[in-house]
Parts: structure tokens; C-alpha cells; sequence
């Protein structure tokens, strides 16, 4: 346990990860931000209810306490955009997903800021997933980090229409093996619709700690929020939840499959 983030180990070589799951936001910087900035609109809510079910499966899972408007946890700490070309947030956002300011006049992060708040937050967090996941590979020859992700399923900046409801993504390919997304593709998410590497081909996290010749592999899934939730608002649909939990943990307990499968 860390004071920036949680992490509970299981016991298989499993690691669901959740970067944009926390909520907090220190004092010192509230107090530079707008009324918007701070009720963090575009948090990945209740990722925790919607994977209940996997430390009892024996699955390592790791979630920061703070937003995702402090420091984004998957975009790389050198600033460079994960998706050229696209509208996409900065490490240290400055605007929400609907390009309101996060920010008052005259108060951004300044360089000194933003270097702080990865050395205090960022940083912890990446540590302890590079080390959980070769923990893993050390102990089981074999390590699978599920990067759990959720999403209004209209944000016109990012994407235009509505967004398929489950959105995986391998760094087109890059990040795990074949036959761990034949795994994936083989089940039935019926009467949810899904996509492979479209808007979204996984962040930071995904890219850098999928190696799947080092039999590390990564897989994101960015979740449509409509799926659970009563969109546009923040409120969790328990009965919608119910359904798609289903179909979440088949994904999980296929990835569990796989994770503990001699190549």
C-alpha cells in the first residue's frame, strides 16, 4: 500500500490495472482549480464495482487515489501524444474531455509542478507495476496486465458518434501475443458491440509494459459507460452493471486461462 495508490496481490500472474480510477485531488491543488476541474467529471468511474469479482478469481489489482487530473498515469511523462494527429489530454490535462478549462486564469502547472507530480505520483505507480509484473514473470514464467478503462460513449473531441461498448486495444498488435486476443476475440460479448484497435489502441501503460517476446503481455479495454452507468450522468445503473459484468468476468477469467498456460 502506498500513500498514492493501492495495490492487492492474488495469486496468479494477472494484474488488473486502473489509472484513471481515483478520485482525489490534493488540497494545494484544488485550490487552483475550477468548480468543474474538481467534481473530476472524466473519471473512469467505479472500475472497483465493476471488477468486484476478480481478487476473489486471485487476481492482482492496482488503482491510484488520485485523478487523473493530477497527472494522467497513462500518458508518457515525456509529453509526446499518444495518438498524432488526434485532440488527445496532456499529462497534466489543463482542460476536461468537454474543453472546459480544469484551471483558473493565470494558475497552470508550471514545469517545477508537473515534474513534482510525476516524481510523486506517476512515478510510484509505473514502480509498482514494472515490479508486479516481474514478480509475476519470475515466479510464473508469464505475466498478463489487463489495463481497465471506461468512457462516456459520445465524446465528440476524441471520437465522432457513439463509441462500440468494448474497445481493446494491442498497440496494433504490439503489445500481446496473437493467441491471447484470439482468446479474447472468441468470446461472446453478445449483445454488446466490440472493436479491436479502433479509437482506442491502449495508452502509455498498454505500450510500454507489453513485451510479449519477454511472455509479458498487455491488453486495454476501454469500456463504453453506457454499458452501466445512466449516462451523461455520473450514476451507477446496477441492473445494466449486472448484465455486462458478465461478460467481464468471462474476458478476465479467459485472460487468468492464458496467464497460466506454458508457451
Amino acid at each position: 500500500m502506498s500513500s498514492s495508490y493501492s495495490l492487492n496481490k492474488g495469486k496468479l500472474p494477472l494484474l488488473i490495472s486502473m489509472p484513471h480510477n481515483g478520485q482525489a485531488i490534493p488540497d494545494y491543488i484544488t485550490k487552483t482549480m475550477t468548480e468543474t476541474a474538481v467534481k473530476v467529471p472524466d473519471t473512469d468511474w467505479y472500475m472497483d464495482k465493476l471488477y468486484d469479482f476478480a481478487q476473489e478469481l486471485g487476481v492482482y489489482l492496482i488503482s491510484p487515489k488520485y485523478s487523473r487530473y493530477v497527472i494522467d498515469l497513462n500518458r508518457d511523462p515525456s509529453g509526446d501524444n499518444l495518438y498524432p494527429g488526434a485532440n488527445s489530454t496532456e499529462l497534466c490535462p489543463t482542460t476536461a474531455f468537454d474543453l472546459s478549462p480544469l484551471y483558473l486564469d493565470g494558475m497552470l502547472p508550471d514545469n517545477i509542478e508537473i515534474e513534482q507530480r510525476v516524481k510523486n505520483y506517476w512515478q510510484p505507480y509505473h514502480q509498482a507495476i514494472a515490479e508486479t509484473l516481474l514478480s509475476m514473470k519470475q515466479k510464473f514464467g508469464k505475466a498478463v496486465l489487463l489495463e481497465a478503462h471506461s468512457i462516456l460513449s459520445h465524446v465528440p473531441r476524441f471520437f465522432e458518434g457513439q463509441l462500440p461498448d468494448f474497445n481493446f486495444g494491442t498497440a496494433d498488435g504490439q503489445s500481446c501475443g496473437k493467441s491471447l486476443i484470439e482468446a479474447v476475440h472468441s468470446l461472446d460479448f453478445s449483445p454488446y458491440s466490440t472493436i479491436t484497435n479502433g479509437r482506442f489502441k491502449g495508452g502509455y501503460i498498454t505500450r510500454t509494459y507489453g513485451e510479449p517476446a519477454n511472455n509479458i503481455h498487455a491488453l486495454q479495454l476501454e469500456l463504453s459507460q453506457r454499458t452501466y452507468m445512466n449516462e451523461p450522468s455520473d450514476q451507477y445503473n446496477a441492473e445494466k452493471a449486472g448484465e455486462v459484468k458478465i461478460k467481464l468476468k468471462n474476458l478476465v477469467q479467459s485472460l487468468a486461462t492464458y496467464a497460466q498456460e506454458l508457451n
